[in-house]
């Protein structure tokens, strides 16, 4: 899966890094790399966090599948 990243310095002097399409999800480092590298971690949790709650919803266990379009 490929999602855009956004990184800006911030006033503390850390990079922030955010991914919009993941509502809420963002992370920080002291470098740019290490905010990227941050944020990859963070995704992947927000992406498990989101496919617990969808499966409650549903009342049940989910697969995620990728797809090339």
């Amino acid at each position: 899966m490929e999602l855009k990243v956004i990184v800006k310095r911030g006033e503390s002097g850390y990079y922030v890094a955010r991914i919009p399409a993941l509502k809420g999800c963002w992370s920080q480092g002291r470098t740019a790399q290490e905010a990227v590298d941050n944020i990859r971690e963070a995704a992947a949790l927000w992406l498990e966090v989101e496919q617990e709650k969808r499966s409650r919803q549903v009342g049940g266990k989910s697969e995620v599948f990728e797809v090339q379009i």
